[in-house]
């Protein structure tokens, strides 16, 4: 399958003229959910889910479809009836010819005091790709190719090199990047690589590769 990075944390799959988006959020661009026959988004933060990103791409195709947890199909499934669906941890499903199962709760700690919100995480074609969102799921299965959270305000260096090793992905490539500053870069680069056990790699917005 083909995957294009979009701004942030927003993905694009395309497989056999078909085309699944995740996560268009307020930092992806406008465009984003366009195109997409099926949009996942894993929780309600506005760096993943944009309602005007996603009435774009509905609007664009009436057959377009919404997967995603109940806090967000809240507030978008009144103006789209019967197309905005409702998944939780151990779902699966398929949408525009992908297979999806769905791992995971529960958003990681940002602090203590600020409660968790629900997030979860989407497996593609049986491993062939994972979106985590802003969690540091380990699905219990092998996973080729792993979207990595790099720079959050949950998350540290050491944590996301930990996370690579767990989950074991054939190669990493990076989301969650928006924040991260170009000076930065070079260095999560180096110390992900070295230490994380798997292909660390990083697309720039708009660029895509085979997976």
């Amino acid at each position: 399958m083909k995957l294009t990075k979009k701004s942030h944390a927003c993905v694009r799959l395309e497989k056999d003229g078909r085309t699944l988006v995740i996560d268009p959020g307020t930092f992806s661009e406008e465009d984003a959910a366009i195109g997409a026959e099926a949009i996942l988004v894993t929780h309600e933060h506005l760096d993943h889910f944009n309602e005007d990103r996603l009435r774009a791409g509905m609007e664009a195709d009436p057959a377009a479809e919404i997967w995603t947890l109940k806090s967000v199909a809240e507030k978008i499934s009144a103006a789209f009836p019967g197309r905005v669906h409702t998944v939780g941890h151990g779902d699966t499903f398929t949408a525009a010819g992908f297979e999806v199962q769905v791992h995971g709760e529960l958003h990681a700690v940002i602090h203590p005091d600020i409660p968790r919100i629900t997030n979860v995480g989407y497996l593609i074609d049986g491993g062939k790709v994972f979106h985590p969102g802003d969690a540091l799921t380990v699905p219990d299965q092998p996973v080729e190719t792993l979207m990595l959270p790099v720079m959050a305000p949950w998350n540290k260096i050491a944590e996301v090199i930990e996370y690579v090793r767990e989950v074991k992905p054939r190669r990493a490539y990076d989301i969650h990047d928006a924040l991260l500053t170009d000076l930065a870069r070079p260095i999560y680069d180096n110390q992900i690589g070295a230490l994380g056990g798997a292909e660390h790699l990083r697309l720039a917005p708009g660029a895509s590769a085979q997976v």
